[in-house]
C-alpha cells in the first residue's frame, strides 16, 4: 500500500498523495473535471463545477454528508495542470505533470479543517485514488476495497485520528 503523508501546508494540517498513472495529463484532467468521470471515483458522485477561479462547485449524492447539496469555491483552475477548490471545511489541491513516456504524476493535497481527520481522510483518498486509477485504465473494480485496514495503517503510521467516521457512530 502506497500511503499518503501528513504534512504542514502553509501552517495548516494536510495529507498529501502522489500517484503515477500510465495515461497522459489530459486524460487525468478529464477525470478530475468532468462530472461523468468524477461519478466513478470522487466521494460525492454528483459534482457540478463552474470552471473558473471563484466559480461555484456543488457536491451531492454523498451518503456521508447530511446536506443534500454542499457548495464550495474553485480556488485554482489552470487546465490541464492545477485545480483546487473548497469542499466543506477542507481544500483539495490537485497538480498534474507529465511523467515518463506519456504518463502523468498526480499530487493531491487535502488541507484539513480538523487535524484529527488526517487518518480518516487519508484512508478515504487511498480508496478514491485506486478507483481513479481503475477508471482511467478501463478496469473499474466491482466493489471498493475494505476501507478499515487502510484507516488502521494510517493510525499505525502516526497520522492524527479521532474525527468521527461516517457510518460507525
Amino acid at each position: 500500500m502506497d500511503l499518503g503523508t501528513f504534512i504542514d501546508f502553509d501552517g495548516r494540517p494536510a495529507v498529501r498523495f502522489t500517484r503515477v498513472y500510465e495515461h497522459p495529463v489530459e486524460r487525468l484532467w478529464q477525470a478530475l473535471t468532468e462530472p461523468g468521470e468524477l461519478a466513478h471515483w470522487f466521494p460525492s458522485p454528483e459534482v457540478r463545477m463552474e470552471p473558473r477561479v471563484g466559480g461555484k462547485i456543488e457536491f451531492s449524492g454523498d451518503p456521508n454528508i447530511e446536506e443534500d447539496v454542499s457548495v464550495g469555491t474553485v480556488l485554482v483552475h489552470e487546465p490541464p495542470h492545477r485545480l483546487a477548490f473548497t469542499w466543506g471545511g477542507d481544500e483539495l489541491h490537485f497538480t498534474l505533470r507529465a511523467a515518463g513516456e506519456g504518463g502523468c504524476e498526480l499530487t493531491l493535497v487535502d488541507v484539513l479543517e480538523r487535524r484529527d481527520a488526517a487518518a480518516r481522510n487519508a484512508a478515504g483518498w487511498d480508496v478514491c485514488l485506486g478507483a481513479l486509477g481503475a477508471r482511467i485504465a478501463g478496469t473499474e473494480a466491482r466493489a471498493a476495497p475494505d476501507w478499515g485496514p487502510r484507516y488502521e495503517a494510517y493510525i499505525a503510521e502516526g497520522l492524527p485520528s479521532g474525527a468521527p467516521v461516517p457510518g460507525t457512530e
